[in-house]
């Protein structure tokens, strides 16, 4: 396994994942039969810790209804994903004798067509690939980039403060160069079985044929409006009132399937040079707020790159995630070094302590990488320092097992620059996650976004293109003068949070594959998950069940609609500053048992499943 960036190992084997479900199904069905308590301060605590005038729908890319899942087996083969009709696409290149590579790439395009909020070739993506046969772990990154006329001041106005964050989502300012399609081709070329035009296949025909619009693509459209959109986008999506398509109607997307054929036909040559490309440009150039500097040249100067995954070990597992220019890997291995020491498998789903120790622990985690993470070829990233034993040590000794903290300070990690500035970034949630593992054991986990819900509302070729700038910080240095790490730069990539990861046992058997959307969110919702399967011996589907809860190094955040008001009653009392936002989480999982049976699990939160054979 690849596996260069890792601390040395903290505890004992704790035994292979696996649960019944019954005890912590039980303490969560608890907490779900409990009544809520309302917050009215919600808004005023949420104000301190987010952008100023980012608009509710932005916040989160939606909860449209909770939909209750069963836990999914299979034998031989199994995906995860978002939507039904992708997770079909998928299903059927697995019983055709695709790899998990090619039935990911099949279930991302469809994404596209039916989850358009959430991500597609406008977009970019992160994946992590295990290859079972060489026993190899590759992350590829396909993030996107800004253009090379963008200027490091983009996003200030001509005071020198920022400018409005939804004048800038909706502006050309915030697309970047997409990344997908060119990670998706490296992949397929890396890891592929099936001919890459057959993987569009399933996509084509759905576009072509139609899909039902379902009830949280309405929900969602209904929420941003039409105003939100250009006069492409909007004529898709809304009818001349105004009102979103209905649900249920059969919505085509001729341009889309004509984009797909272009790109199944020709290959990725087709997105980055030719008319698609134009498309872009134009569309970006057109942007109804302000226009962008994004041109052809840049769209065909794209590569995605090779990355080095970054592990750690836990409990004698080896949880593996993504390296920078996402944070996503650091900050889910760091919150678990410093847990370390925490026996939390004594200590019951969810408990206030539990709960409360997790916190405290992503607290110091999201000091560090929000000061330090950024574009590693744009900037010094201090990754093995940040998972270095000494430094977590000294960093594990901050947390109070009995009292909360107030905000983190970042700490300074062995090989950080000597000034980094006080980060002002601001990510919105959204995207989309898949777990595939085939019939030899290879498996995949892919993130992907768009950034916020429906991206920058700009319609190119088909399909939404991304607001993924705005994961830079629009002030370029802090109070004292110093630089920030994720400042914009002509070719250079934003900050993520996106976090495919897998764990493996101490045998080194790849037993569990997830991921999930949210924005800066995403590491609090697989934290929660790891923790859920390693800890509390959940299985995938009562991983994905439980209730969300973490810190972004600002207040203790507690799911609105998951977690009863005893829990928040007993982290008050431990001195915790509680929100009760939604934290619509799309966490997808897949376990494998010792006796090689896959399980599956689907968050609840969204219309997503497992199925396999």
């Amino acid at each position: 396994m690849t596996d260069p960036i890792q601390p040395a190992a903290v505890r004992a084997p704790s035994g292979l994942i696996r649960s019944p479900r019954r005890a912590a199904a039980a303490a969560l069905a608890l907490l779900l039969a409990l009544p809520l308590i309302a917050a009215p301060q919600v808004a005023a605590q949420l104000a301190t810790f987010q952008h100023p005038g980012v608009p509710r729908f932005l916040e989160t890319d939606g909860e449209a209804g909770r939909q209750d899942k069963k836990l999914s087996l299979a034998r031989r083969h199994m995906i995860a994903a978002a939507n039904p009709h992708a997770v079909d696409a998928g299903l059927a290149i697995l019983r055709a004798g695709g790899s998990a590579v090619d039935a990911a790439i099949a279930a991302q395009i469809v994404l596209n067509l039916v989850e358009p909020q959430s991500s597609g070739i406008g977009g970019g993506a992160f994946l992590l690939h295990w290859d079972e046969r060489a026993r190899k772990l590759q992350s590829y990154d396909g993030r996107e980039t800004a253009p090379a006329g963008v200027s490091p001041a983009v996003f200030l106005g001509p005071d020198g403060k920022p400018r409005g964050f939804w004048e800038v989502v909706t502006s050309g300012d915030s697309v970047g160069v997409p990344g997908l399609v060119q990670l998706m081709a490296l992949a397929h070329r890396r890891h592929g079985r099936l001919a890459w035009a057959k993987l569009f296949e399933p996509a084509i025909a759905l576009a072509e044929k139609g899909f039902p619009v379902s009830h949280r693509l309405n929900a969602l459209l209904a929420t941003r409006g039409p105003e939100h959109f250009d006069a492409t986008a909007r004529a898709y999506f809304f009818d001349n009132a105004g009102k979103p398509i209905a649900i249920g109607t059969m919505l085509t997307n001729p341009a889309l399937a004509g984009t797909f054929r272009q790109i199944a036909r020709r290959g990725p040559a087709a997105f980055y040079k030719g008319t698609i490309a134009s498309a872009i440009e134009a569309a970006v150039a057109a942007a109804p707020n302000r226009g962008g500097k994004l041109t052809s040249a840049d769209i065909a100067a794209y590569a995605a790159r090779e990355r080095t995954p970054v592990c750690t070990l836990y409990r004698a597992y080896r949880v593996c995630g993504m390296g920078p220019p996402s944070s996503g890997g650091l900050a889910t291995a760091m919150t678990l070094q410093l847990l370390a020491r925490h026996d939390l498998s004594a200590i019951a789903p969810l408990a206030p302590r539990a709960v409360h120790l997790i916190v405290e622990a992503q607290k110091l985690a999201y000091a560090d990488r929000d000061r330090w993470v950024a574009d590693p070829d744009r900037v010094a990233v201090p990754a093995a320092g940040l998972l270095d034993p000494v430094y977590i040590a000294s960093r594990a000794a901050l947390i109070d097992s009995a009292r909360a903290s107030g905000r983190a300070e970042a700490g300074t990690p062995p090989g950080a620059p000597q000034r980094a500035g006080t980060d002002a970034t601001n990510e919105v949630p959204g995207t989309t996650h898949l777990s595939v593992v085939d019939a030899r054991g290879n498996a995949v986990a892919l993130t992907s976004s768009i950034e916020a819900g429906f991206g920058s509302g700009l319609m190119a070729a088909g399909f939404l293109l991304n607001n993924q700038l705005t994961d830079f910080s629009f002030r370029t240095h802090d109070a004292q003068g110093r630089a920030i790490a994720n400042a914009p730069a002509p070719g250079k990539r934003p900050r993520s949070s996106m976090a495919p990861t897998m764990i493996f046992d101490p045998r080194g058997r790849l037993v569990a594959v997830l991921g999930s959307p949210g924005g800066s969110r995403i590491p609090l919702f697989v934290v929660k998950s790891v923790v859920g399967l390693i800890d509390w011996k959940l299985d995938a589907q009562a991983a994905a069940d439980l209730a969300n809860f973490g810190s972004r190094n600002g207040p203790l955040e507690l799911e609105a609609k998951a977690a009863g008001p005893d829990l928040e009653a007993a982290l008050k009392q431990l001195g915790h500053e509680i929100v009760r936002p939604s934290m619509t989480s799309g966490t997808h999982i897949i376990t494998r048992r010792p006796n090689g049976t896959l399980e599956g699990g689907a968050d609840p939160r969204r219309e997503g499943i497992a199925r396999g054979d």
